[in-house]
């Protein structure tokens, strides 16, 4: 009764006319984001972080979750109208959404992946209610040493973002770690690495850094391939013949197994939508009684890929919003949100900003139920995306990045951070390493120090041995270090046997 109270409270202040617009522009500029090839979902967020400076910080964050629910929706319109998927979950939406369009049955994939994404987004906000406060009030009773185990459980999970680049995720966080080291020392005051640059004292601003390695990287890499060339267009071949209700109702334990199955794995921190989709489209077509109709134009097939990336968006909030570890790389983008607006991500959050808290849960259902009326106006508006031609697209990105480095601090050194990042994001996307470990590095690694130098001021060394929750929190972390190494060495033992 008293999470019903509270989640009413926080809902209550965005049924007004402000939150609402907010809400909406939101998704329009998440759709059309996700439905450009190459604009992520964390890209998208990170290029709109600048707008919300001046706003409340309850509305900051709506606004960007909006962005954040949409852009994941939108990249099943590319996928399925020209099959090229607009951000990476959506690749698995692509398996059936196009098969669906070259029949001549592309409204019927279209509504297929807008209800399924809205029957996602619901599950994963009504698991993200259930479970955030639970875990907030356990996490209540960490001792510095429990922080500092959690801090570096997040590291190691995400870590294993690289699947079988372990390696490089991994070179990636210490990147990200060493980068935090810049600046005065958080206890002592002492100045580091900043070669006598007094801007560098406080170390790296964190936005502008945020759009050189997400945005500006993507632009560099755009300008190296010079793929300008606009696309095709098939709108011979779109037809927006809706399903259904019987067809909605057909599918629903596909969309109901595949939101559970996503949200389980956003909560894993560095697993994501793309991971989620691809495990949940595994287990229908599995399940199905009709498993070579997958890959052909199954619609159970659009309906698992976009429930299950859409309700990895409520899963990749719960240790974002519960332990303060980013579970996606565009929550790693959220939780540097927060920390712009004097909000430390966290079980204190539910105590000190309760009202942040659950406008965000509030906001999930808005924006989904919004979401869903949006997405049945638009459908047509939203496929001309695609003919935006690269040679206008990328210019305009790359203005929007320079300007929202500037209104940080109204400073020129922070345009040349971000020009710095956005050419180490270039290279290390090159080179296949991953960038969202760099930011993880960033937030977690200061946590990390802080809480360990604390612990050892209160207990010394030994109380990382004493607790027994910090052994357990740091126990987890050793395996998930090990685990992708024995991974790698099976896999290449196959190899030689093979």
């Amino acid at each position: 009764m008293e999470l019903l109270n509270s989640l009413i409270e926080g809902t209550r202040p965005l049924i007004a006319v402000q939150p609402l617009l907010l809400i909406v522009l939101g998704i329009v500029s998440g759709i059309l984001g996700g439905a450009m090839p190459g604009i992520s979902p964390s890209m998208a967020v990170a290029l709109y972080l600048p707008f919300t400076f001046a706003m409340p910080p309850s509305l900051a964050l709506v606004f960007l979750c909006a962005i954040y629910v949409s852009s994941n929706y939108g990249g099943s319109i590319t996928a399925i109208t020209i099959n090229t998927p607009g951000t990476a979950s959506a690749v698995v939406t692509s398996f059936d959404g196009y098969p669906l369009t070259l029949k001549g049955k592309a409204g019927t994939a279209l509504g297929v992946s807008l209800v399924s994404s809205v029957m996602g987004g619901l599950v994963g906000a009504v698991i993200l209610i259930i479970f955030a406060l639970p875990l907030s009030r356990i996490a209540l009773n960490f001792w510095p040493s429990e922080y500092f185990a959690l801090a570096i459980l997040g590291l190691t999970t995400v870590a294993t973002l690289g699947g079988s680049n372990w390696k490089k995720a991994s070179i990636t966080v210490l990147f990200g770690l060493l980068l935090n080291t810049v600046g005065l020392d958080p206890i002592t005051g002492v100045s580091r690495y900043t070669f006598g640059v007094i801007r560098l004292f406080d170390g790296f601003t964190f936005v502008p850094a945020l759009i050189g390695l997400f945005a500006l990287s993507e632009v560099f890499t755009q300008i190296e391939l010079y793929k300008f060339k606009k696309e095709k267009s098939t709108d011979e071949k779109i037809d927006f013949i809706w399903p259904s209700i019987v067809d909605y109702w057909k599918l629903k334990w596909t969309m109901l197994r595949s939101a559970v199955i996503g949200t389980v794995i956003g909560i894993l921190p560095g697993a994501g939508g793309t991971i989620a989709s691809f495990i949940s489209y595994d287990i229908e077509k599995r399940i199905s009684k009709n498993p070579e109709s997958f890959g052909k134009g199954s619609k159970q097939g659009v309906a698992a890929a976009e429930a299950s990336n859409s309700s990895s968006v409520g899963g990749a909030l719960v240790p974002l919003l519960t332990l303060g570890i980013p579970g996606s790389a565009t929550t790693a983008v959220l939780i540097g949100a927060l920390m712009i607006h004097d909000l430390q991500p966290g079980p204190e959050l539910f105590v000190k900003s309760p009202e942040v808290v659950y406008g965000i849960f509030g906001s999930l259902f808005i924006t989904n139920f919004l979401l869903l009326f949006i997405g049945l106006l638009g459908s047509r508006l939203w496929v001309k995306v695609t003919l935006i031609p690269k040679n206008i697209l990328y210019p305009v990105i790359f203005v929007f990045s320079i300007v929202g480095s500037f209104s940080v601090k109204y400073s020129t050194f922070d345009i040349w951070t971000c020009l710095a990042f956005g050419v180490i994001g270039w290279v290390l996307k090159r080179y296949k390493f991953p960038l969202a470990p760099i930011v993880l590095g960033l937030v977690l690694g200061r946590m990390a120090e802080m809480n360990f130098r604390q612990a050892v001021m209160f207990g010394g060394y030994s109380i990382f041995f004493q607790r027994p929750l910090t052994l357990i929190l740091l126990f987890i972390s050793l395996l998930s270090i090990l685990y992708p190494i024995y991974q790698s060495r099976k896999s290449k033992k196959e190899e030689n046997v093979s």
